[in-house]
């Protein structure tokens, strides 16, 4: 379907925008994939004189923004947004044109849920051996035992998340048949998303007849996992979160924040490292952003691209904008051993590669997951929780430390349904907000969809005639262009 997209978008490479758009600057809050993408496409959607400079800030040393990584043992591992789903088209797309290097879906793995009783309620086969006939064997068995637990349920949760994935893909349709959405409620409603956002997961999951076992058990894991919740987050959320166990997700090798990286390079954009952005103001025709280095900046546009809810920028006139919580992720990368006594086993090697718990406010960890094996006797695990690990339970969890690594992130909103959006537009003006959809759902291909419309919304907003400004005013193009950050 994305090649379809791309072949349309490419026939409009002659057209150009209206004569009536004044050249302009840009000034995007936010190095992540919603900025990088907006960039992106605000240069593939326009004539090359239309935006004069896109300046992007980033108040950190490095792009990326949720999407980055760790170094531990010579080895690199996602810290932040870790997987890609199969049919996040924009994002594929986008690695393949910047030659990113793809990481293949892993191999079959032991997986495996504990009650943080010393017991463990369900776990699959471990492959012993590396050898993809005796890998497939194991996997069918795997499917077998999983089958025999939780039944034909497992059929009407994929008829579940598929039907979501099928609506959600709509967001690619040529431009002649997709309109541009000023409100995140607009544009869910034209997917048919919408109402998944007004109830909760167990609720709709229970509408399409799964079991209870089931609900309780692999779903509560998997969204545990995956957005640090449990399954009385809103429905959308929740498919996008089953959606992310699908087989076949993928990576980037070297780290998902190189697509930032590159879609900043290839849009040409003005780059401010360690630059944070305190103030935004309208000043006449246009705003003025200061940073905490003292420096202003003038801006036609301006676009804040990373989740307001934890930043300190004030806004004169001021905003509005609905009040949310993020919610927050510790990862823990350790390199040493696990103790197998503090899953009531008794050697190293019966431990899953992946365990994942259940809803248990005791409980301190959301999951744990062996990335490598450097040996019998020493692996680097990645931990899951709700609350950071004081090093008294490492202590207990593993029976020896090399490194340890912590980072907190506030992730993703904490999901309540019925969702209420923040506007797209903050002031009626050029002052817009992309992560005011991230109430839906929040994954990298999402923030990628939002700033495509976004960039579509600002064209047509900067026609003199707006009525009259179509899909067909957009240029796009695949050229090459000059790498510009070498720092990147």
């Amino acid at each position: 379907m994305f090649s379809a997209v791309l072949v349309s978008v490419l026939s409009l490479l002659l057209l150009t925008a209206p004569h009536s758009l004044s050249s302009s600057d840009v000034c995007i809050v936010g190095s992540g994939i919603a900025g990088s993408s907006l960039a992106y496409f605000l240069r593939e959607y326009s004539d090359p004189s239309l935006f004069r400079n896109i300046r992007i800030f980033e108040r950190n040393d490095v792009v990326g923004g949720r999407m980055a990584t760790v170094s531990i043992a010579g080895e690199t591992f996602e810290a932040g947004a870790s997987i890609l789903h199969p049919k996040n088209y924009y994002v594929l797309n986008f690695t393949k044109m910047l030659n990113l290097e793809v990481n293949p879906p892993s191999s079959s793995s032991s997986f495996a849920i504990w009650d943080g009783k010393n017991k463990f309620v369900f776990r699959t086969l471990a492959p012993q051996f590396q050898v993809p006939f005796y890998q497939k064997i194991i996997s069918i068995v795997n499917s077998i035992i999983i089958f025999a637990r939780y039944g034909f349920s497992l059929v009407k949760m994929d008829n579940f998340v598929e039907t979501t994935v099928s609506n959600f893909v709509k967001y690619y349709e040529p431009f002649e048949s997709r309109p541009i959405f000023e409100t995140a409620d607009e544009m869910l409603k034209w997917a048919a998303l919408y109402n998944l956002t007004t109830r909760s997961l167990r609720e709709e999951l229970i509408d399409a007849g799964l079991s209870p076992l089931l609900i309780e058990e692999l779903v509560t894991v998997i969204t545990r996992i995956n957005y640090g919740q449990s399954v009385s987050i809103s429905g959308l959320a929740g498919a996008v979160s089953l959606a992310g166990s699908d087989s076949g997700v993928w990576s980037v090798k070297g780290g998902n924040w190189q697509i930032a990286a590159g879609l900043i390079n290839s849009s040409d954009a003005s780059l401010h490292l360690n630059e944070e952005i305190e103030f935004i103001s309208q000043v006449g025709e246009h705003y003025e952003l200061n940073s905490t280095k003292g420096n202003s900046y003038a801006c036609d546009i301006t676009v804040v691209a990373t989740p307001l809810d934890e930043l300190n920028i004030r806004f004169d006139p001021p905003i509005s904008i609905h009040e949310r919580k993020l919610q927050h992720t510790h990862a823990t990368f350790v390199r040493g051993l696990v103790n197998p006594a503090y899953f009531g086993l008794k050697d190293v090697s019966e431990i899953p590669q992946l365990v994942g718990t259940m809803e248990d406010p005791n409980l301190p960890l959301t999951s744990i997951s062996i990335l490598k094996k450097h040996g019998d006797k020493e692996m680097t695990y990645k931990i899951f929780s709700r609350q950071p690990l004081a090093d008294d339970l490492l202590n207990l969890l593993f029976s020896k430390r090399e490194e340890t690594i912590r980072r907190n992130w506030g992730a993703y909103p904490q999901y309540n349904a019925p969702e209420v959006f923040s506007p797209f537009i903050l002031d009626g003006k050029h002052l817009y907000y992309v992560n005011a959809f991230e109430n839906a759902a929040s994954t990298v291909e999402v923030s990628a969809v939002v700033a495509e419309n976004i960039a579509r919304l600002i064209l047509s907003r900067l026609s003199d005639n707006k009525a009259s400004f179509a899909s067909s005013n957009l240029k796009s193009s695949v050229s090459e262009r000059y790498y510009k950050h070498r720092e990147l």
